[in-house]
């Protein structure tokens, strides 16, 4: 038993490629060359940018589109409306983010990313010609629920990078996806209704006229479009050693062959390995805690994001700015675009002095004042409004990116590296239920406030924020022990 012991770590010291393993070959590459995998890195990008451009290109344009079904007996109910349509991309996703998880790693990450990227293609584009309520929402959540591309291509990112160019790969993730999030709104904002926007260019009779929301879906299929045929080419990491058989890894072949268990046993027992990891992760509470005080903030910023878009375009009547969908698109893309800075040059630095729990903790303690400044934002107009209400975005999209990002290093740090998939897997899943509870709750705090403009307290869009607030204030306390434990060691 000792000599098989020793040949045994000799063999994982030696690592067997097999010669129609998609995961070798990638192994094999990464193993003589050393450089950066830039055309891999490349794919990496075009794929994430295409997952994110469709989640937030709605919200310029949502307040329009809800008017433009005549679903809202009034005016004031359109918020509600918008909330449903706005939660039910979220909703799809966390019904089947796991579901898709589990196919990429029986069956490869291609098929989920090529899959993920045709069904986007259409039912993005179907979404643009959505002519009524239902419509609306039914194509929003076909498209979060069929569309599982982001929890395959971060284990992507890791497969394909050397282990020193590991970090890098997921970073770009984080920027496309940011960047994704900040050019979709964009387009939204500025090629929704082109035929009232852009009348020399479009007329009324033609298709962008009769589907005033169609252009910017459509863009964004086109390219979602390109980047699935682009897909064919994408090289599979997930390693496939014997037909129909998906092992954990090439070690566990190794050691049935020397200890004589069956095929059956060894992929019992790696199933086996698999439940009890998972389990050991719903116990390991440092990583639960993180992840329950990261919800919360996401729900809050997914009820803030549907909130701002319907407050600005909402009359000044009931407290909003009377912004066009333009103006909308404005204000994030130049916040969007301060935030990505920010990411990319400051926070480390942040992070690095404070630490990604205080961090957190000063993101949303300075979250509270900046919202409650917002209806006294909205009683000002011109250049004066246009400053402060473009600075209080880019503020509150920086302090928003300071909690997130400082909560989900806690969540890696609170794992051992061969745990990150399945934590970032349940995170994943969390995160979409609990944004898509955002808009809708969002739209329907924002609809049943405008109802309420001349009672004493907290009249209409006071409410709003103040609710808000509280949940700020809720993530804040959460934040201190005994409910947020912090990783004994960095993992």
């Amino acid at each position: 038993m000792a000599e098989i012991n020793e040949v045994l770590l000799k063999k994982k010291d030696k690592v067997e490629y097999y010669e129609n393993c998609p995961g070798c070959k990638i192994d094999k590459l990464k193993e003589s060359s050393h450089g950066l995998p830039y055309k891999h890195l490349f794919f990496l990008f075009i794929v994430v940018l295409a997952a994110a451009l469709p989640i937030s290109s709605l919200f310029p344009f949502l307040y329009f589109m809800i008017r433009d079904f005549h679903i809202a007996e009034r005016e004031e109910d359109i918020g509600y409306y918008a909330g449903y349509v706005g939660s039910a991309f979220m909703f799809g996703r966390a019904l089947t983010s796991v579901l898709w998880g589990m196919i990429a790693d029986r069956y490869g990450r291609k098929p989920v990313i090529l899959f993920g990227s045709v069904t986007l293609v259409i039912f993005n584009t179907l979404f643009g010609l959505s002519t009524n309520f239902w419509m609306a929402v039914s194509t929003r959540f076909l498209l979060g629920s069929l569309s599982g591309i982001l929890g395959p291509m971060r284990a992507y990112a890791s497969e394909i990078c050397r282990k020193e160019y590991q970090a890098l790969g997921l970073s770009i993730i984080s920027t496309s996806w940011g960047i994704g999030l900040v050019i979709g709104p964009a387009l939204g904002g500025y090629l929704a209704q082109p035929a009232e926007k852009y009348p020399n260019i479009f007329s009324e009779e033609s298709l962008f006229g009769r589907f005033p929301y169609l252009l910017p879906c459509l863009l964004i299929s086109i390219f979602a479009l390109g980047v699935a045929v682009l897909s064919c080419w994408l090289p599979e990491t997930l390693h496939i050693h014997t037909k129909n058989k998906v092992l954990e890894d090439s070690y566990d072949a190794l050691e049935a062959t020397a200890y004589g268990p069956s095929e059956k046993g060894n992929m019992q027992n790696s199933e086996e390995r698999h439940q009890a990891s998972l389990q050991s992760l719903l116990k390991n509470w440092p990583l639960m805690s993180s992840i329950i005080v990261y919800c919360v903030f996401q729900l809050h910023d997914m009820a803030y994001s549907e909130i701002f878009s319907l407050w600005a375009v909402s009359p000044r009547k009931f407290g909003g700015l009377s912004y066009s969908t333009a103006d909308v698109g404005e204000v994030l893309a130049i916040s969007g675009f301060g935030l990505l800075l920010f990411q990319l040059f400051l926070y480390p630095l942040v992070e690095r002095f404070f630490g990604p729990i205080m961090t957190s903790r000063i993101g949303a303690a300075l979250s509270i004042p900046l919202l409650s400044s917002y209806p006294f934002i909205a009683t000002l107009s011109g250049l004066s409004l246009a400053l402060l209400i473009g600075c209080a975005s880019l503020l509150k999209n920086v302090l928003a990116v300071s909690i997130t990002t400082g909560l989900f290093l806690l969540q890696n740090r609170a794992v051992s590296q061969g745990e990150r998939g399945a934590a970032n897997g349940i995170s994943l899943s969390a995160m979409s239920l609990f944004k898509a509870l955002g808009p809708a709750g969002g739209g329907s705090l924002f609809s049943w406030a405008q109802k309420r403009q001349n009672v004493a307290f907290l009249p209409g869009d006071h409410m709003v924020f103040f609710v808000l607030n509280a949940i700020e204030a809720i993530g804040l306390l959460m934040t201190f022990k005994p409910f947020l434990a912090e990783p004994a060691m960095d993992n």
